[in-house]
């Protein structure tokens, strides 16, 4: 199988918060991440938007994403290049 991705993947198991609206969050766990995106594990994908803020608290990690992919408990999203 190939690569597809630019960044390689380090694996993680980290919790995290799908934050949008300045509302509060839905809580998901990193699985992996990269410089490029990350791998989250949430309960149901119901609610959540194509673009929200993740944020890993233990880590003081902020930063925009892009849905890429989703499966049923699972979204793959991409950091915008800046």
């Amino acid at each position: 199988m190939d690569e597809r991705r630019k960044a390689q993947r380090l694996r993680a198991l980290k919790a995290g918060t799908i934050s949008f609206n300045r509302a509060g969050g839905i809580n998901c766990r990193v699985r992996n991440m990269s410089t490029a995106g990350a791998c989250l594990e949430v309960d149901s994908q119901i609610g959540i938007p194509d673009k929200f803020v993740l944020v890993v608290s233990y880590d003081k990690f902020q930063q925009p994403c892009q849905v890429i992919w989703c499966s049923e408990t699972r979204m793959g999203v991409a950091f915008p290049a800046v």
